[in-house]
């Protein structure tokens, strides 16, 4: 169950979404870590999924988030390889788990291994039926990944895409800010 204080972490994340969700015409070259920051947001190494996100909204299970933990401290390190393998045995418990296909996505698109972090994003959104915020940053990683493989035109469109699951994210949140979590 999703308290409060989770809706108000994604409402503030998806504003922040909303105001980036414009096409980059560079690639990311920093891209962050265990979680990319948005086409055009400041990159700062930490993962911004794993912030915006609470790790218990990720997951309910205690190895799962541990793991989640272990991938950030090594990607903020520098070590991408480490904070793969991180997500990798994550999966192993949990291979339905969007949130960690997106994870490793980021990871992925930070090593410049363009072609797989689309792939993994895409198998992340073939498991976040009714999740629009999972969906948005997937499209965002295909989006900064097309940009990076000078694919402008199909940026463009993973971008338009990545903002309009934004929006459905907003909404679904606002809809829900109404209810009393107590």
């Amino acid at each position: 169950m999703i308290n409060r204080y989770a809706w108000y972490l994604a409402s503030a994340w998806l504003l922040l979404l909303a105001g980036c969700a414009g096409v980059s015409t560079q690639p990311s070259t920093t891209a962050a870590t265990a979680g990319a920051a948005p086409s055009g947001a400041q990159q700062s190494g930490e993962g911004a999924i794993i912030k915006a996100v609470p790790k218990s909204a990720m997951s309910e299970n205690k190895a799962v988030i541990a793991l989640l933990d272990r991938a950030q401290i090594d990607n903020e390190s520098g070590q991408r390889e480490a904070a793969g393998s991180s997500l990798e045995r994550a999966l192993r418990i949990e291979p339905r788990n969007p949130w960690l296909w997106l994870e490793l996505a980021q990871v992925r698109l930070a090593q410049g291994q363009y072609a797989q972090a689309i792939t993994l994003a895409g198998k992340s959104n073939s498991f976040s039926a009714r999740q629009p915020l999972v969906q948005a940053e997937n499209w965002q990683v295909i989006g900064q990944a097309r940009v990076a493989q000078g694919d402008s035109a199909g940026a463009e469109q993973a971008f338009k895409l990545a903002a309009e699951f934004a929006q459905q994210a907003k909404a679904d949140a606002d809809r829900n800010s109404g209810f009393n979590f107590q």
